[in-house]
């Protein structure tokens, strides 16, 4: 890690945009965090940390659409988010409107009266819909196979 990585001015950029994304995650619904954690294929302690302005450990810029999404930030949310971001990681690319957006679905389960089950459940139908989408979007991406369909 370089100097400017170290410096006292982009751990304070990174406290800075921890602390907006804190402030949207407080203004949503409880379960939020842990559908956050859910979507990024995460633990929730996972989500503590990159929400804490304490720790200096930055966001991965790969996990920015999902918290957009996941979180619904407003376009004045997401701009104030974003300009931190940029500025504490000038040389990091940032996603741009182009990549795919996300959206949650619901499923009803019955409850396996084991909170550690439940959660065991939970993460093995997140993998599988994270491992649909990315059959789905190859399949998309497959210009051979629509012209043998046809």
């Amino acid at each position: 890690m370089n100097q400017e990585e170290k410096s006292p001015a982009r751990q304070d950029l990174v406290a800075e945009y921890k602390r907006v994304l804190t402030g949207v995650l407080d203004n949503r619904p409880s379960g939020t965090r842990q559908h956050l954690a859910q979507a990024l294929g995460k633990h929730r302690s996972f989500v503590s940390q990159i929400t804490n302005p304490a720790y200096t450990t930055p966001i991965p810029v790969d996990h920015l659409n999902t918290i957009f999404s996941v979180c619904h930030f407003s376009a004045a949310e997401r701009s104030a988010f974003l300009e931190l971001y940029r500025q504490a990681h000038p040389r990091r690319q940032l996603p741009t409107g182009s990549q795919h957006r996300t959206r949650m679905v619901s499923v009803t389960l019955p409850d396996l009266d084991d909170a550690e089950l439940n959660l065991k459940l939970d993460h093995l139908i997140a993998d599988f819909a994270r491992t649909l989408t990315q059959m789905a979007s190859t399949f998309a991406s497959s210009p051979d196979d629509t012209e043998e369909t046809q």
